[in-house]
């Protein structure tokens, strides 16, 4: 049964696979036949097959016959297996059924694909057929055509190769016998033929190189270039020293047959540089041996820094000179090659633009190439070279310290070192600041200790300084010093002096064009050193007390000055005329044409300021001439002006009590002026801490002591008004130093260096300027105490001002208040007679006055504890009547903080609304006088949480303050 399910496989087959137990039992075919043909209900078929068990369709390992044995009960009953038996029959017979139908019905597609495959097999037995027959008709054209042909393309292949291997040896053989040739070129010094030559058989042998004996000549080859590119080398190296043009032209001709044009270029800066240390190397080592007078040779074993550390002062000025001059040679020497080098490129160009055919095009280019690169290179060159120059002649200069030197060797050196420069600017149009910041170093060295020097005695000056007018004539100029007198030679109408030298070169030769075929622009110095520096030494340092003594008398003019002095106050006090009647722009032409008179009358300045003067003409003098440290000695001079104004900030207005005031008398830019002062050049330590560091003491060098005041001049008296003379004398002094500086300014700007003029901006913005500023605080200490004010506040504190009628008279401390400013008066003209009083000095003594008088009425207002709507009025009718006497006293309108008064009387008539809005808006006054308005004013009309609201307001407002 199990065999018969698999329908699958086809008939024969199924036979072929059943065991001999089984294949008694399959059906034939014409019982298959009978089978299909006996008429059954195939619903009645298809349920027996579905009773099969199901282990018969298991897998072909099943062994049938034992399982049916295996089935059979322990007692057989012949009955029962002959109804299994035929069960089993009738199975069979359903499953042999079922078969044959399934045979019978996959007959003809059998039959079909039988046919295919037999079709398939004849298929292929032919196409073996013809690949037998391809692969012996293959053989037979391999053997009688191919193997031939191969044979004979491989011989000629062969026969060529031959050939060429002839024609190498050929040309070896050659190559051989031109190396003899080239040694015998070699030995005549025919060094053009032979590097021509050679450069041949490089080139030939290069093809070659693969033979062995080839590589030996090579090698030899390329040995005999070298030799000949260093015979070549040291040719070139002699031009650095001594430039020979036929000598030149020759290597370069070598050197372009090498085709190595760029590298002789790079070579022949080697040299240069070379040749540079070299030479000041020797010229140093002959002065310092020749000093040192013996044959040790010590000394060729120095560096060059240190060797220069060994020249002695005698011997420095004469090595200089020599120094120069030799690098004078090389510097010439390399003017000269980049003259041959524009020469040959000139006519090389027009040799090419006339001969040009457009073959040679490639060959064009790689010499303008080549061209090109040495223009460029040589350029570039010139910095480089000039670089060296400035770093051999820097490390000369500082290796000697020049402080101690005379000034006539000082100034000769200088003169060296700027001929120096102008060679430098004319070879490459640099600057020079390597060079000039070595001469700065050693300038502002030698000029240190003259700069410490005088320091030290305007300090002496200034301590001993009784501040007395120093009489002079009312068309003093600075300018009539002898100091200034340069100032004259050296003006020229719309011309700079930084300029004239510019065009004077522009129409003259330069000096490589002067000294190109010999002679040395170094030579000329010792000749000329005396004239140069004849007018200098008659005006250096202070040893012609004498000619300023006599200077000081020369413009002397004791007689006409207490006239001027006189008259010059006179003129600003108008007296009582009305000056109500008097327009405001008449008042004000009458106080510019008072103002423009004081300025022609005699300057306020007394001995020290005149000697500071002198002294700043003199460092002008020697700026002019050591035109490197020009930043420098002006910064020196910027610290004569610093010095002289904190000494009278410190004599005369110094005063801790300036910012509570809040009249904000020292304006933010002179306080950091005083504060960038007292930094920078006052030395505020007693003694020398034996503890500090090294760089704290060098720093203490620069710093001078804070001057001390005379005690000579007394400040506390009430009749000279606080030394109100002695403050005038300063600060004037002061002004008019500043305004001297001021003129100045275009001199000063002119010989700065563009990058340091920043400095000289700011000092003239921040510090020459503040000068006048100086004078608000040093007279708020005469207006502070001219007047008293504390008088005036228990006056006030006396009135009653809940008055209930409206008063018609003032209170009597407004007449206490004008008597104090008619006795301020009275003593102004007392001080007067002595010493003029310009116009803005009597305008900030009066303004000061006024405003402390003006902050003290509102201060005693604010001290009220009840005040009615009539005491108001009285306030009011009080100030009034203070402004109108006031106003015939002094002549500044309008009169300051008057509306600082006004306001806050008027306040005390605003509602509880409007009190918090003008609370915020006027911050200028007083936490208390704020709380005493809302007290006295509103306090009867507004409920105590309105009044809380107020007072948190004005404490709002304080709170930034604290």
């Amino acid at each position: 049964v199990k065999i018969l399910l698999k329908g699958l496989r086809s008939p024969q087959e199924s036979v072929n696979d059943l065991s001999p137990i089984e294949s008694f039992r399959i059906p034939t075919k014409e019982e298959l036949r009978e089978l299909h043909e006996e008429p059954t209900d195939p619903q009645a078929q298809q349920e027996i097959i579905n009773s099969i068990e199901e282990v018969y369709f298991s897998n072909d390992s099943f062994d049938i016959v034992k399982y049916e044995l295996e089935r059979l009960p322990p007692v057989l009953s012949l009955q029962e297996l002959e109804e299994y038996r035929d069960k089993l029959k009738q199975q069979q017979a359903a499953v042999s059924k079922k078969v044959a139908d399934l045979i019978l019905e996959k007959q003809p597609a059998y039959v079909e694909e039988l046919e295919r495959v037999t079709s398939l097999q004849t298929g292929l037995q032919l196409a073996a057929v013809i690949c037998t027959n391809g692969r012996r008709h293959l053989n037979i054209a391999k053997e009688g055509f191919t193997q031939t042909s191969l044979g004979l393309l491989a011989n000629q292949r062969k026969r060529q190769l031959l050939i060429g291997l002839l024609k190498s040896l050929r040309t070896i053989k050659t190559l051989q016998r031109t190396d003899v040739r080239l040694s015998e070129m070699l030995e005549e010094e025919d060094y053009p033929g032979a590097i021509q030559l050679c450069l041949e058989c490089q080139k030939a042998a290069s093809t070659f190189k693969h033979y062995s004996c080839i590589s030996e000549l090579n090698s030899k080859l390329q040995d005999t270039l070298e030799q000949i590119e260093e015979q070549l080398d040291v040719a070139l190296s002699k031009i650095c020293k001594n430039f020979d043009i036929n000598h030149y032209t020759k290597v370069q001709q070598a050197y372009r047959l090498l085709g190595k044009t760029q590298t002789a270029m790079d070579q022949l800066h080697m040299h240069f540089t070379q040749a540079i240390h070299n030479t000041v190397f020797q010229v140093v080592l002959g002065y310092v041996e020749l000093c040192a007078g013996n044959t040790d040779t010590k000394f060729q074993k120095l560096q060059y820094k240190d060797l220069c550390t060994h020249i002695t002062s005698d011997s420095y000025i004469p090595c200089l000179a020599d120094l120069c001059k030799a690098l004078w040679e090389v510097m010439l020497s390399y003017y000269r090659t980049m003259q041959w080098h524009e020469n040959h490129d000139q006519d090389e160009a027009a040799v090419v633009s006339s001969v040009s055919d457009g073959n040679n095009v490639v060959g064009t280019e790689e010499n303008s190439f080549d061209r090109n690169y040495v223009k460029k290179k040589l350029e570039h060159g010139l910095s480089r070279i000039w670089q060296d120059v400035q770093l051999k002649v820097k490390t000369y200069l500082l290796g000697t310290d020049l402080s101690n030197f005379k000034y006539d060797d000082f100034i000769f050196v200088l003169d060296v070192i700027s001929r120096l420069m102008q060679v430098g600017e004319e070879f490459c149009g640099s600057k020079s600041e390597v060079l000039q910041e070595s001469i700065r170093k050693q300038s502002v060295n030698y000029f240190k200790t003259y700069h410490r020097t005088r320091l030290e005695e305007l300090r002496m000056f200034l301590e001993n300084e009784t501040w007395e007018l120093c009489p002079v004539k009312s068309s003093f100029s600075i300018l009539q010093l002898h100091e200034f007198k340069f100032l004259e030679q050296s003006r020229s109408p719309s011309v700079s002096p930084s300029k004239q030298p510019a065009s004077a070169i522009s129409t003259t030769l330069t000096l490589f064009e002067q000294y190109c075929n010999g002679g040395n622009p170094f030579e000329i110095q010792a000749d000329s050193k005396d004239d140069e520096t004849e007018d200098v030494l008659a005006s250096n340092g202070y040893e012609s007390d004498e000619q300023e003594k006599s200077a000081y008398q020369e413009y002397d003019s004791d007689s006409d000055v207490p006239e001027e002095l006189k008259r010059d106050y006179v003129d600003e006090q108008t007296g009582d005329a009305p000056i109500k009647s008097v327009s405001r722009e008449t008042l004000r032409s009458r106080k510019r044409s008072d103002y423009n008179l004081n300025k022609v009358n005699a300057p306020i300045l007394t001995n020290t300021t005149l000697n500071v003067i002198r002294l700043v003409g003199k460092y002008m003098q020697m700026m002019n001439i050591l035109k490197p440290i020009a930043f420098d000695v002006i910064h020196f001079m910027s610290q004569l002006f610093d010095y002289y104004l904190y000494a009278v900030y410190t004599f005369f207005g110094r005063n801790d009590t300036f910012e509570s005031t809040g009249l904000g008398l020292s304006s933010s830019r002179l306080r950091t002026t005083l504060n960038r002062i007292q930094e920078s050049l006052i030395d505020l330590e007693v003694s020398a801490d034996p503890s500090g560091t090294l760089t704290a003491a060098e720093e203490r060098k620069e710093k001078v002591p804070s001057p001390h005041l005379s005690h000579l001049v007394i400040l506390t008296s009430g009749n000279s008004l606080y030394g109100l003379a002695e403050r005038v004398v300063a600060t004037e002094s002061l002004v008019f130093l500043a305004e001297q500086f001021e003129f100045l300014q275009p001199h000063l700007d002119a010989v700065m260096p563009a990058a340091k003029k920043p400095f000289l901006q700011q000092f003239y913005s921040q510090t020459v300027s503040t000068a006048s500023e100086l004078r608000k605080p040093v007279y708020w200490i005469v207006a502070a105490k001219a007047i008293d004010y504390e008088q005036m506040l228990l006056l006030m504190a006396n009135v009653k001002w809940d008055v209930k009628e409206i008063m018609s008279q003032h209170n009597v401390y407004v007449d206490a208040l004008l008597k104090e400013f008619e006795e301020f008066n009275r003593r102004l003209n007392d001080v007067s007679k002595r010493v003029r009083i310009p116009l803005p000095v009597s305008n900030i003594l009066w303004e000061h006055c006024i405003r402390l008088a003006n902050r003290t009425l509102v201060e005693g207002y604010a001290n009220v504890k009840k005040c009615s709507n009539e005491g108001r009025a009285l306030m009011q009718l009080d100030f009034q009547q203070f402004l109108m006497k006031l106003e015939k006293l002094t002549d500044i309108r309008p009169i300051p903080d008057k509306e600082f008064v006004e306001t806050y009387i008027k306040a005390y008539y605003l509602t509880e609304n409007d009190m918090e809005c003008w609370i915020k808006e006027h911050r200028e006054y007083s936490t208390k006088q704020l709380t005493n308005l809302v007290n006295i004013c509103l306090g009867t009309y507004i409920n105590k949480k309105a009044r809380q609201k107020l007072l948190a307001t004005i404490d709002d407002i304080d709170r930034p303050k604290r």
